[in-house]
């Protein structure tokens, strides 16, 4: 399925997806391809970064959910569905977000670009700690790493990305933005040992 280009109808694709990749979680405590955090840390970034971003960059206050650390997936989905209404709501269109590092964007648009982005890259990092499909959409990722390969040295000295990983030549969309933003896209969980 092509992603669409609106951001209110691209997150709830993606979001969707990760959704389907929190509700098929069993270990919330499985390490991820990030390292030093399990699965349940990968919703941890995503449900506590942006709320800051929006209160700041727009006076904007997503409501609480609850704690990702005694239900996860109920934390997910709450923020899930406030970021969804916020990106539904018709009052959105004539907002802006201002922020020092990116200056002034349309709400939306500001949202469909650092968070919903965000949201597809850590749909792999939960896919794969908990064994699920991991597959992205391979367009939207060639089309991510097209747009960030312009900022690479802005965005590692943000320190918001690990070191490239080198990747063979050849390889697909998904396997290069992987390796891009500092992932081993050939990751696996650690084998548990049994003696």
């Amino acid at each position: 399925m092509a992603l669409s280009e609106h951001p209110a109808e691209r997150y709830r694709q993606i979001g969707g997806l990760f959704t389907e990749r929190v509700l098929g979680a069993r270990d919330w405590d499985a390490p991820s391809p990030v390292a030093g955090w399990a699965a349940r840390d990968v919703v941890r970034h995503l449900t506590e970064w942006l709320p800051p971003f929006l209160s700041a960059g727009a006076g904007i206050q997503l409501p609480g959910g609850p704690s990702v650390d005694e239900d996860p997936v109920s934390a997910w989905r709450a923020h899930y569905d406030a970021v969804q209404a916020l990106l539904d709501d018709p009052a959105t269109h004539d907002r802006v977000l201002a922020n020092p590092h990116v200056g002034e964007l349309p709400l939306g648009r500001a949202v469909d670009q650092f968070y919903t982005a965000d949201v597809f890259m850590h749909t792999w990092d939960l896919a794969r700690a908990t064994g699920q499909d991991d597959r992205l959409d391979a367009g939207f990722c060639g089309q991510l790493l097209a747009g960030m390969e312009q900022f690479e040295e802005a965005m590692r000295s943000s320190g918001q990305y690990g070191a490239r990983v080198e990747v063979p030549e050849d390889a697909g969309a998904q396997v290069r933005l992987l390796g891009f933003i500092g992932r081993d896209p050939f990751w696996s969980p650690p084998r548990a040992v049994v003696i």
